[in-house]
């Protein structure tokens, strides 16, 4: 990387001005494998429900980068060591931790690449840039696998109350127009805490904490999984995985050399190479849009067809149980598509499926939020916590899910 002297403010909508402190984050930041992040929408298909949820993981990163420097800034003013190199590290690997997510955030994971997910792929995008920056990422990536040995600060990173979550629920609230995820950040991480190398919350911040759980848990039901914008990644998923089966039975599709090298090779962990990290770093939002939209003339009924309800959204039909579908009911629609479209029962599962989908607000384990008591003692926010809801909401809540044609 070419040394620069430049130093930058960014205008954030949320924050205001965000300052890069330092030439590593400005470095990084201007590199193309961080500068991809632009293309990558930060909520996947979420915009055909909310329109206003266009924003992207780049922002989203630089946000969680400067609530770190509010964490390190309150750790420090309560008497925590946290040497300047620990500060930049910190600082690089929050702003790394979503580097590796692919188009649509997730559309990847689950269709053209079979084990590889996004925490892989941004570890294997931190040791290459590693390798470009002279081992200046050591510690960042130390922290970021939680091998360093303060433990405090890789929760910082990746925790139940972490910089991660912190900005994305208030980003995604305010892009939403979903109001109930407006957490209080500041006061947050004003109070924070670090006792026996573990992350906590001072006693007094229980109310804040207590509304983040909350905020996280209502944000899921309705925005993260709300039904709809559940039902278009599903779709998406099947169009990629269509493609996939069609290219690789003879077919040529229109794609970009980057979705059309991904849709030819089979990828998985064992088969990862830097050439594939490479063809990886190309690969954004655009070429999947750009596919939507060639496909749509698709010779093959299944991909043309889910590249329509995509493009015009013209979505399946979905239904949320308590309960699970029945095998009985399932078929039952799969047949009556059969014999109307003359599809095979392969083809027809693109249309008809069933699934589950899973809200766990809080999880009362080894990751859990203390709260620090005057006393000196920690205690689990669940049970330090007056509502009982908070306990309620470490349950795992299980919905099921149908989908299939709105004219069956």
């Amino acid at each position: 990387m070419k040394p620069t002297n430049k130093l930058k403010i960014i205008n954030d909508p949320i924050y205001g001005f965000i300052t890069l402190p330092g030439e590593l984050l400005f470095q990084l930041i201007e590199h193309r494998y961080f500068q991809r992040l632009r293309r990558i929408s930060q909520m996947g298909m979420s915009y055909i429900v909310y329109p206003g949820a266009h924003h992207t993981r780049f922002q989203h990163a630089l946000g969680a980068m400067f609530l770190m420097q509010k964490a390190v800034y309150a750790l420090r003013t309560k008497g925590i060591q946290i040497s300047e190199a620990e500060h930049e590290a910190l600082l690089v690997a929050i702003l790394l931790h979503d580097i590796g997510h692919g188009p649509f955030s997730h559309a990847m994971e689950h269709s053209i690449v079979e084990d590889v997910d996004h925490e892989y792929l941004s570890l294997a995008f931190m040791k290459k840039l590693n390798e470009e920056c002279n081992g200046a990422l050591d510690t960042a990536i130390a922290i970021f696998t939680n091998r360093y040995p303060r433990k405090f600060m890789h929760q910082l990173v990746s925790g139940q109350l972490d910089m991660d979550r912190l900005d994305y629920l208030r980003r995604d609230s305010f892009y939403t127009g979903v109001s109930e995820g407006a957490v209080n950040t500041e006061r947050l991480i004003t109070m924070l805490n670090v006792h026996d190398d573990t992350l906590v919350v001072e006693e007094k911040g229980i109310y804040s904490v207590e509304k983040f759980i909350v905020a996280r848990r209502l944000m899921y039901w309705q925005v993260y999984l709300h039904k709809t914008s559940l039902v278009a990644e599903q779709l998406l998923l099947r169009l990629l995985k269509r493609a996939k089966e069609v290219t690789q039975a003879g077919a040529t599709l229109p794609a970009t050399p980057a979705l059309q090298f991904f849709l030819t090779t089979t990828i998985t962990k064992r088969t990862f190479s830097s050439e594939v990290l490479e063809q990886f770093s190309k690969l954004d939002d655009y070429d999947i849009v750009s596919a939507i939209k060639m496909w749509v003339s698709a010779e093959d009924t299944v991909l043309r067809t889910i590249a329509k309800m995509l493009l015009n959204r013209d979505l399946l039909k979905v239904k949320l149980k308590k309960n699970p579908v029945t095998v009985a009911r399932m078929h039952s629609k799969k047949r009556a598509l059969m014999q109307r479209d003359h599809l095979s029962e392969a083809e027809a599962s693109y249309f008809v499926f069933q699934g589950e989908i899973s809200n766990l607000a809080y999880r009362m384990d080894h990751n859990a939020i203390h709260l620090l008591k005057k006393n000196g003692k920690m205690i689990d926010v669940a049970k330090a916590s007056d509502q009982l809801n908070i306990e309620a909401l470490s349950k795992t809540v299980i919905k099921y899910y149908l989908c299939y044609p709105k004219s069956l």
